[in-house]
C-alpha cells in the first residue's frame, strides 16, 4: 500500500477561543492576518514536504480553499509547483482543484506544467468544493455539478486531442493546441474525494475514477459509499479493485492513547470547532435548498448512517475533549503498534490501496508535525508499505 500525508496547510496562528465565547467571524478582515505568520507557515510546510521525500513517504496531498485560516492553499497548483522543485520522488496529489470555479483550460495548462516540472509525479485530484468557495467566486451552487462535468470533459480532452475546440454552456474554445503537455500518458491519474452525494459516486463510477470515500473513522457511512460505488462501477462494466480506493484519517503517535489525546486533542478540537465550518455550510439539508445537492443525494445511505451523512454543523461546533477522547478509542492515535494496526485494519476493511494521513490537524506546531513525520517513518511506514491489499470486501457483496 501507499502512504500519503494530506496537508491542509492551515494558518499557523491560533485565532479564536470558543471556550470563552469568541468564535471566528466571517468574513475575516485584515486585522486578523499577520503576514509574518503566513511567511513562516509556507516555509515550514515546504520543509515538512522535503522531509517526507527524504524519509520515503509515497506522496503529499494539497488542497484548495479560500478566505479562511482553514487552509492557505488558495492555489494548490502553486504549492505543488514549489514542492516539485524541493522533492525528488514524492508524488504530488492535488486533492483537489475546484474545477467548477476556474477556467478549465488554464487548470489543464498548469497541471501539465507541474507534471513536466516534476517529471511525471502529478496526481490530478479534482473536486467540486465546499459551498463557501462558491460564495467567494460568485458562482451559483446550483451550477456546480454541470460546471464540474463540463470542466472535466475539457481538461481531459485538451490533454489528449491534437487540436482542441469546444462549445459548452460555460466555456468555449477554438483551435487550441496545448503546450506543454503532461509527461504521463495517456494522462496524469485523476482521483476525486467523495463526501457523500449519490451523484458524485455515480459520476466517478461512470468515468472509472478512483475515489476517497469519506473519513476512515466513520465506518458505516464509508462502507455505504464504497458499496454503492462498487455497484455503479459494475453497471458500467468495471470491477472495483484496491486501486479504486484510498482512505483518509488523522494519525498521531505517542507513548499511550491518553498521551495522544492530551497532545493532539486540542488541535483536533480547534480544527473541528473553529476551522472546518468557518464561513461554510456543512449541513446537507441546507446545501439541498441551495441547489448544491439533490433531494435524492443520500438515498443510498443506510438509516443508521444518515446522521453522519447529514454533516450537521452542531456536530463539529459542539465537540468537546470528552468527545475527542471517545473518538480516539477507534482512531490511529496511541502507540506506534496501535497506529500501525488500526491503519492496516482500515485498509483491509475497505480494500483501499492508499491511505491519506493528517499528521498536523488544527495548526499543530511545526516541531510536533516534524516529529510525527519522523516517528511515523521510523516505526510505522515500513510495515504499511509492505502490506498488500488484494480484496475489496464490497466487491464480494455486490457480486452476491
Amino acid at each position: 500500500m501507499q502512504v500519503f500525508v494530506f496537508d491542509l496547510l492551515p494558518y499557523g496562528g491560533y485565532l479564536d477561543d470558543l471556550e470563552h465565547g469568541k468564535a471566528l467571524p466571517y468574513p475575516l478582515g485584515k486585522d486578523y492576518f499577520d503576514p509574518t505568520v503566513a511567511v513562516k507557515t509556507y516555509a515550514e510546510h515546504l520543509e515538512a514536504w522535503e522531509l517526507l521525500d527524504r524519509l520515503g513517504y509515497d506522496g503529499v496531498g494539497f488542497n484548495e480553499h479560500h478566505t479562511s485560516p482553514y487552509g492557505l492553499m488558495n492555489s494548490p497548483n502553486l504549492m505543488a509547483a514549489a514542492a516539485s522543485q524541493r522533492t525528488k520522488k514524492l508524488k504530488l496529489l492535488i486533492y483537489g482543484n475546484l474545477i467548477p470555479l476556474h477556467s478549465p483550460l488554464r487548470l489543464a495548462e498548469e497541471l501539465a506544467m507541474i507534471d513536466c516540472m516534476s517529471n511525471g509525479r502529478l496526481i490530478s485530484g479534482i473536486a467540486r468544493g465546499i459551498p463557501r468557495e462558491y460564495q467567494v467566486h460568485n458562482v451559483p451552487l446550483s451550477e456546480s455539478r454541470a460546471r464540474f462535468e463540463e470542466a472535466f470533459d475539457i481538461i481531459t480532452r485538451v490533454w489528449s486531442e491534437d487540436v482542441f475546440s469546444y462549445d459548452g454552456k460555460f466555456w468555449s474554445y477554438k483551435d487550441v493546441a496545448m503546450w506543454p503537455r503532461p509527461v504521463q500518458r495517456p494522462r496524469p491519474p485523476i482521483w476525486t474525494p467523495i463526501t457523500g452525494s449519490k451523484e458524485s459516486i455515480e459520476w466517478a463510477a461512470k468515468h472509472d475514477i478512483p475515489i476517497t470515500p469519506g473519513e476512515s473513522r466513520v465506518h458505516g457511512l464509508q462502507h455505504d459509499i464504497i458499496r454503492y460505488y462498487a455497484k455503479c462501477l459494475a453497471q458500467h462494466g468495471h470491477r472495483i479493485t484496491p486501486k479504486h480506493l484510498s482512505i483518509a484519517g488523522a494519525a498521531y503517535i505517542a507513548d499511550s492513547k491518553a498521551q495522544a489525546v492530551k497532545e493532539a486533542g486540542p488541535y483536533y478540537l480547534y480544527f473541528n470547532r473553529s476551522l472546518f465550518s468557518h464561513g461554510n455550510v456543512t449541513e446537507t439539508n441546507i446545501q439541498r435548498t441551495l441547489g448544491y445537492v439533490s433531494n435524492s443525494s443520500l438515498d443510498y445511505v443506510s438509516p443508521e448512517n444518515m446522521r453522519e451523512a447529514q454533516r450537521l454543523r452542531e456536530d463539529f461546533r459542539n465537540l468537546t475533549m470528552e468527545d475527542v477522547a471517545r473518538r480516539a478509542e477507534t482512531m490511529p492515535w496511541g502507540t506506534a503498534d496501535e497506529v500501525r494496526d488500526r491503519i492496516i485494519a482500515a485498509v483491509d476493511r475497505t480494500g483501499a490501496d492508499v491511505v491519506h494521513l493528517r499528521m498536523n490537524t488544527g495548526a499543530m506546531p511545526h516541531e510536533m508535525f516534524m516529529n510525527q513525520i519522523k516517528l511515523f517513518a521510523e516505526k510505522v511506514l515500513p510495515a504499511l508499505q509492505a502490506h498488500k491489499v488484494t480484496v475489496v470486501p464490497a466487491a464480494e457483496e455486490v457480486a452476491a
